[in-house]
């Protein structure tokens, strides 16, 4: 096949690159550009869009003796990624920007114009798996590494776009035996860090991004009974779960912590309360992505549901209907946001995806 390869400029791309250059693919290396000034993104191992990455890009490509491209994808991932955050966040809800950018960018525009110049697939460095049945119904399966697995942020492509995708590094026992495999293969990311965080918050202060982008809009805290506690720069700051940087003065009449357990933005207030108010039982989620053709979730279906990328799944029961996604916990789950990645399995198997529109207890 005629595939192209997703060249971030760090070790797991690269060598995905290679294995299917090796499997015998005709393989073309492609870098997507994805921020207006490039000196925003991070460097070194804070990022994976910097001008480094894509020189790195670059030497893997010659290494492997693939033809070698850079894409500029700015303006797409500023009006889809960097917009839906700040919108998400202005509305009071906790995006996950790096699902956003596999579902527009990496498995959107990138899928798109591979396929109108011809190519018969997209090749990336996801640590995930997916299983051809032999009635030809592909599955999107968690990584044979457990602790590298990106079925989490992959579960929003959707059947189409899967059938159209390659993800070499699903079978990877561990990053350490692809960083060997790197180093075998002689290309010099091999001991590149991992990238981390959010590329486009140049400094790693995402509260201080949202202030410089949405305005400074002072506000209340609140206490569960109504009762200010304290004062805000802007609620779309905070997010429910967080204890850290709430700056509240005095502490809760029983001593213990607080918590946000709600954030309001429309009123711009955020109120807080102790841990107990966190735990939520059933999760309903929107914009569906269902990747089992051949399980009707019509009626109740037995599940694992995550809501983080390197979350702990819960058992639970997953029903769809009226173009949402319930699913009822067998066990609370705690500091649920609406926004977050709603992700079902039935074992390693993605079954589905949904945006949390709203939690219950």
């Amino acid at each position: 096949m005629r595939v192209l390869a997703a060249l971030s400029g760090g070790v797991d791309s690269a060598v995905a690159a290679a294995r299917a250059l090796e499997a015998g693919h005709d393989v073309v290396g492609v870098h997507m550009a994805l921020s207006r000034n490039r000196d925003e993104f991070r460097s070194g191992s804070r990022g994976c869009c910097s001008i480094e990455d894509s020189n790195d890009a670059r030497r893997a490509a010659d290494k492997l003796g693939i033809p070698y491209y850079v894409w500029d994808l700015s303006d797409e991932f500023h009006d889809t990624v960097v917009k839906d955050f700040l919108d998400e966040y202005a509305a009071g809800r906790t995006p996950n920007p790096c699902v956003r950018c596999n579902e527009h960018i990496k498995f959107d525009t990138l899928l798109e114009r591979a396929q109108a110049l011809g190519f018969d697939a997209v090749v990336t460095g996801h640590y995930a798996r997916i299983e051809i049945r032999e009635d030809g119904v592909r599955e999107l399966h968690r990584a044979a590494d457990s602790d590298k697995d990106q079925s989490y942020v992959l579960a929003v492509m959707g059947p189409d776009k899967l059938a159209r995708s390659m993800f070499p590094l699903g079978t990877a026992p561990s990053k350490s035996h692809v960083r060997a495999e790197a180093a075998a293969r002689g290309l010099g990311v091999s001991n590149k860090p991992d990238s981390y965080d959010i590329c486009f918050v140049a400094d790693g202060d995402t509260k201080g991004f949202l202030q410089r982008s949405l305005g400074e809009r002072t506000g209340e805290i609140v206490d569960e009974s109504g009762a200010v506690v304290g004062e805000h720069q802007g609620a779309y700051a905070y997010t429910v779960g967080q204890r850290r940087g709430l700056g509240i003065g005095r502490p809760a009449a029983d001593g213990a912590p607080r918590y946000v357990t709600g954030v309001d933005t429309a009123r711009n207030i955020v109120t807080v309360g102790p841990e107990t108010l966190l735990s939520v039982s059933t999760l309903t989620g929107e914009d569906v992505v269902w990747l089992a053709p051949d399980v009707s979730a019509d009626a109740p279906v037995r599940c694992e549901a995550q809501v983080r990328a390197h979350g702990t799944p819960v058992q639970g029961t997953v029903v769809r209907a009226d173009a949402r996604l319930t699913v009822v916990l067998d066990e609370p789950m705690r500091g649920v946001a609406a926004g977050q990645s709603l992700v079902v399995y039935d074992g390693t198997r993605v079954l589905g995806q949904a945006t949390i529109a709203s939690r219950a207890l």
